[in-house]
């Protein structure tokens, strides 16, 4: 009787590696291939027939188009969907759970949330107040989508790992057919958006750590310009950039959490002492301030570029998506916080609340007042190397691949501490132009953080999902947050440059 079973394909895409045997280490498939010596009472009556396709000599070749090849991609259809390709990681330092937890609460807490009463100033305390709630809810939705579609490429296209331009490139590279030759321009735009949002909070960073200084120096020391300020931070923080491991980062990580939490009590404790009522600040702003309140709002939770990162360096990347995965339980604590340093920041200081941080309204009379602007200096300073690291890890690889004299090894390690040098120093130059922190905030929130935020994770969701499990209740959903998140980008964007160039006079 014949044996009709169909061949077995051994899989070696899971990282296992065939060792090739030399010619005299070759058993014969038929007979005796024990790698112990035979004794005179061995019974080789009792030896099983060997099943040869199980056997490498027999590997079977997948070949398009050929009767075999249909068998066998139905007999393993399902396996090859389950298999999850991201636990294949080859990782040299994976970060644990609480790692990425502290990282992801780090990557949202900067100096954002300190703008966060100026923003309900430009919304009004009770629009401010729902907005907020909302626009958390929508912008951890867009990173369950991002997550979503970098799982279903990596599946699809069996690698371990995609960052946010190579999902976009993706995406449209397995998509419909008509949007197939935009695969490129679309990692480039999310690439470009990325150093640019990346680029804009680093900025940021700089403004809000030498304004917090320059105060603190003026009140207890002399008087001096703001840019020496700048110019003696300017080592220390380059310093800090040369680490190049998220692993590394987290006891910095640790620290600025320690910091933040630490300043942000403070903070809670005298903004809550003697509240006014209610009644003293507007319920809803004017309608013209509404876009200075979304770009505001929309930098606050700037997490959006870190987030694979994080997720791609997980131990156990599978935790980091569920109901009270990580992702929801960082997001969770980063909303309440937002909306309640906005709303009782707003309601205590009122139309006050105008130059971009919390911490530049507390009376200098207060002695606590001193220690919250030096402890979160400290904690949004040792912040900077974590915004910075997107875009550092985007531009200095493309940068190795295009010129060949950084290709040797030894002019890489160099050239990369070169390269982050003159990156910082990029940084420090854009901080001495627009020194106006508000203006700084809301206009790299309304041009990057929104495009980043909320057009690009429903669109490639759309594209990702076009023929799988997508009903019309999805497609809408995903044209209504992209419609939102365009519209806050123009109307945004154009309001806040307006304020740039002609900014208010209580603005500083």
């Amino acid at each position: 009787m014949s044996d009709n079973t169909p061949l077995r394909i051994l899989k070696t895409n899971l990282g296992i590696k065939l060792k090739k045997m030399k010619p005299e280490e070759r058993q014969p498939l038929i007979g005796v291939a024990y790698p112990i010596p035979i004794s005179e009472n061995f019974d080789d009556r009792a030896m099983p027939r060997p099943d040869i396709r199980d056997s490498p000599e027999n590997l079977s070749v997948n070949i398009d188009g050929g009767p075999m090849n249909d068998q066998f991609v139905n007999a393993t259809k399902e396996e090859e969907v389950k298999n999850d390709f991201q636990s294949a990681r080859d990782l040299a330092h994976p970060t644990s759970n609480l790692d990425t937890l502290i990282h992801l609460l780090k990557g949202n807490i900067g100096t954002g949330i300190l703008a966060m009463a100026d923003a309900f100033r430009n919304a009004g305390l009770y629009l401010g107040l729902v907005c907020t709630l909302c626009l958390g809810a929508i912008c951890t939705h867009c990173m369950h989508m991002l997550i979503g579609c970098e799982k279903e490429l990596c599946e699809r296209t069996s690698v371990p790992a995609l960052d946010f331009a190579e999902v976009a490139e993706t995406a449209f590279a397995t998509g419909p057919e008509r949007l197939r030759k935009f695969s490129t321009v679309f990692r480039m735009l999310v690439n470009t958006f990325l150093i640019i949002t990346q680029i804009g909070f680093c900025c940021a960073y700089f403004v809000f750590v030498s304004q917090n200084l320059h105060d603190e120096i003026k009140y207890f020391f002399f008087d001096i310009e703001l840019i020496w300020v700048l110019i003696l931070m300017l080592v220390p923080m380059i310093l800090l950039n040369w680490i190049k491991s998220l692993k590394y980062m987290m006891p910095i990580s640790l620290l600025a959490s320690i910091l933040t939490t630490s300043g942000l009590g403070i903070i809670f404790y005298y903004v809550l002492q003697d509240l006014p009522n209610t009644n003293t600040v507007p319920k809803v702003a004017s309608w013209g301030q509404l876009p200075l309140y979304f770009g505001t709002a929309v930098y606050a939770f700037e997490g959006i570029g870190v987030i694979l990162p994080l997720e791609n360096s997980m131990k156990s990347p599978e935790h980091m998506r569920g109901y009270v995965g990580i992702l929801n339980t960082g997001m969770v604590i980063v909303t309440c916080l937002y909306t309640a340093v906005g709303f009782f920041g707003y309601l205590k200081y009122g139309d006050a609340a105008t130059r971009g941080s919390i911490t530049f309204y507390m009376g200098a009379e207060l002695f606590a007042s001193h220690v919250v602007r030096l402890t979160m200096a400290l904690a949004i300073f040792l912040s900077y190397c974590l915004q910075f690291y997107v875009p550092a890890n985007i531009i200095w690889p493309q940068l190795v691949s295009r010129f060949a004299f950084l290709q040797p090894e030894e002019r890489q390690y160099f050239g990369e501490y070169i390269f982050r040098t003159l990156l910082v120093l990029f940084t420090f130059l854009l901080a001495v132009i627009i020194p106006d922190l508000s203006a700084v905030i809301s206009l790299v929130g309304a041009v990057s953080s929104s495009t980043l935020a909320l057009i690009f994770p429903p669109l490639l969701e759309m594209v990702t999902f076009y023929e799988k499990d997508f009903s019309y209740r999805t497609l809408i959903k995903d044209l209504l947050i992209m419609l939102f998140g365009i519209c806050g980008f123009l109307v945004g964007s154009y309001t806040s440059i307006l304020n740039i160039l002609n900014p208010p006079e209580n603005a500083l």
